[in-house]
C-alpha cells in the first residue's frame, strides 16, 4: 500500500477515535462529572502519526466532537490545544527515541504529562479570556486534572499493550 495513502487513512482514523471518544462517558465521583478517552486518543495520535499528522487528528477530531456535543464556543480552543498536546507528545518521545531505540515507560509518562499540562492549563486561560475571571476559571482545574491522569495512564497502558503485541505502530 502506499505510504501517504495510508497515512491519510491513519489520520482519518484517529481523528475519527478522537472525535467517538469523547462520546463514551465514564462516570467519576472524584471529578463529579465523567471522564472518557479522547485525551487518551490525543496521545496515541501524536505518539503513532507524528507532528504533523497527529496535530491534525487530535485538534480536528476533539474540536468536531465539541462542535457535535454543543459545546461549539470551545472548539477553536480544542483544536489548537489538542493539536499542541499530540505535537508535544511526539516531541518529547522524538527526543527519547534517537537511532531508533525503543522508548521506555518513563519517557513515555514524562511525554503524556507534558501534554497534558498544555490541556489543563490551556482550557483554564480560555475559560478566564471568555469569563473574564480568572479565579472562577479555577473551578474547571480539578476535573481536568482528574481527567488527564485518567488519559496518562490509560494512553501508556494502551501503547505498552501495543508494544507487547507486536502491532505496527510505525505510520510516520
Amino acid at each position: 500500500m502506499n505510504k501517504k495513502l495510508l497515512k491519510l487513512v491513519t489520520t482519518a482514523l484517529f481523528m475519527a477515535l478522537c472525535c467517538a471518544s469523547t462520546f463514551i462517558h465514564i462516570p467519576s465521583p472524584a471529578s463529579q462529572g465523567y471522564l472518557n478517552m479522547g485525551d487518551c486518543l490525543v496521545l496515541l495520535s501524536g505518539w503513532l502519526l507524528g507532528p504533523v499528522y497527529g496535530f491534525v487528528a487530535a485538534g480536528v477530531g476533539s474540536a468536531i466532537s465539541d462542535v457535535v456535543l454543543g459545546y461549539a464556543i470551545y472548539a477553536p480552543a480544542t483544536f489548537i490545544i489538542k493539536g499542541l498536546m499530540a505535537l508535544t507528545a511526539f516531541s518529547i518521545i522524538r527526543i527519547f527515541s534517537k537511532n531508533g531505540k525503543e522508548v521506555k515507560i518513563l519517557p513515555r509518562i514524562l511525554s503524556a504529562v507534558t501534554a497534558e499540562i498544555i490541556m489543563v492549563v490551556g482550557y483554564y486561560l480560555y475559560d478566564s479570556l471568555i469569563t473574564r475571571n480568572f479565579v472562577s476559571s479555577l473551578a474547571g482545574v480539578a476535573g481536568n486534572t482528574i481527567q488527564a491522569l485518567f488519559a496518562i495512564v490509560s494512553s501508556v497502558i494502551i501503547i505498552e499493550i501495543f508494544k507487547k503485541s507486536k502491532f505496527n505502530t510505525n505510520f510516520r
